[in-house]
């Protein structure tokens, strides 16, 4: 028997990335997957996002672990596709257990316009508001929901410095609402006993880490720096010198989340961030 056996999780963002390591790590201790994607391109965003071949590859990494799996493309954007892809989801697969915002973007860069900055909100908080919307109905008592905000929501300065523009403005505002919004709804569904977190990484072994936008953000004193160049300077958002963290690290975290490990955790803002957090706040007063 596996941790998480038998439950159905829906997950936004599944195509590749964190959102797949969601999927195959949950599939691997016995959960069936309603998996969700955009498979497009946003115009503000300035590294690709995932394709329909990359959430094929999830569908077949899942199924090879012997589970089910629905995977649709639908815009997180879109309450109504959301909507229809849970209930089909659930039609095939008899029941919803948990749900997973992860679905985001970064469109960082000093010469994007507003867009970005709305761009980023619509998708990074407004798609967890539409993925929980989508899936309440659908949840018993006792479920799990788990949205995915940023180390970047609690330490100010980070993203949110004028280098990278608008969008990471609104990757901030975005990340810190997850987490105002986690906390508010886990007062909500607390007579349902079900339970609502956020899940904050650090720098994470992804498309979104690995762009050319990351790589100016890191090191602005390059015109065109590549990943090399900046390399040397990821481990700064870190306590333990490491310079990201690896999907799998943050799927382990889902999976105690989603598991009945958790069962009594709720309205908490867990990190992944190898010390980020606890090297980056103030100082407590000496008494």
């Amino acid at each position: 028997m596996g941790r998480v056996q038998d439950k159905v999780v829906f997950i936004t963002g599944a195509a590749r990335g964190q959102g797949r390591a969601h999927a195959v790590r949950l599939a691997s201790e016995g959960a069936d997957i309603i998996a969700v994607d955009l498979c497009a391109d946003i115009p503000t965003n300035g590294y690709p996002l995932a394709t329909e071949d990359d959430l094929d590859e999830t569908v077949r990494e899942v199924e090879k672990l012997g589970r089910r799996i629905v995977a649709r493309t639908a815009d997180v954007r879109d309450p109504a596709a959301l909507k229809a892809a849970v209930a089909e989801g659930v039609a095939e697969l008899g029941r919803l257990d948990a749900v997973v915002a992860q679905a985001g973007i970064a469109p960082l860069g000093p010469q994007q316009t507003a867009q970005a900055f709305i761009d980023a909100i619509t998708v990074d908080f407004n798609g967890v508001v539409h993925a929980v919307e989508a899936a309440l109905p659908h949840l018993p008592d006792g479920a799990s929901i788990v949205a995915t905000g940023s180390i970047a929501a609690l330490i100010p300065a980070s993203v949110d410095n004028p280098a990278n523009g608008p969008g990471g403005l609104g990757y901030s505002f975005a990340k810190r609402q997850v987490a105002s919004f986690v906390h508010d709804l886990a007062t909500v569904l607390t007579s349902r006993r079900i339970r609502v977190n956020a899940l904050h990484p650090t720098n994470v072994n992804t498309d979104m880490l690995n762009s050319d936008l990351m790589y100016r953000s890191f090191r602005p004193d390059l015109e065109n720096p590549t990943r090399e160049d900046a390399l040397p300077s990821f481990p700064a958002t870190t306590g333990f010198g490491i310079p990201y963290v690896e999907p799998e690290n943050v799927a382990d975290m889902v999976l105690f989340l989603v598991s009945d490990e958790s069962k009594y955790v709720t309205g908490m803002q867990m990190r992944v961030d190898a010390g980020g957090y606890v090297k980056k706040r103030p100082q407590l007063p000496t008494f």
